[in-house]
């Protein structure tokens, strides 16, 4: 598997990528989609506009609610790449109708912070 479409989309953007799980409920604010978890490595990085790259999400399932929040305030990810596909996390994607897919490890690590890449979740590709 190098990529599995869980929300379908067509996005290019800047990759924001993180080491750590994403609690999109403690970690993140929904009204300005920056990250205020002191301990993350994204803290004080805005995820408006970009495509989270980030391993999985972790945390209560309101987080869903949070990705929802944040795309109605408009800074929202414009998509989402993970290793693993949590409940909440694509629950969240669903609902808010933001790009998700699921990639290979070799995949993920080649993703580099900072670089453009365009998400084809309609297709299953990254370029």
């Amino acid at each position: 598997m190098t990529l599995k479409v869980i929300v379908k989309g067509k996005v290019q953007g800047i990759a924001l990528v993180a080491k750590n799980p994403m609690n999109f409920l403690g970690a993140v604010d929904k009204k300005t989609g920056k990250v205020r978890d002191e301990k993350h490595d994204l803290f004080g990085k805005s995820l408006a506009e970009k495509i989270l790259v980030f391993p999985y999400g972790v945390g209560s399932s309101v987080g869903a609610y949070t990705i929802y929040s944040l795309k109605s305030n408009k800074c929202a990810p414009q998509a989402m790449i993970c290793l693993k596909a949590d409940l909440t996390t694509a629950s969240g994607c669903a609902l808010a109708n933001i790009p998700l897919v699921v990639v290979s490890k070799d995949k993920y690590d080649s993703i580099k912070d900072g670089t453009k890449i365009l998400l084809d979740a309609e297709n299953g590709k990254i370029l």
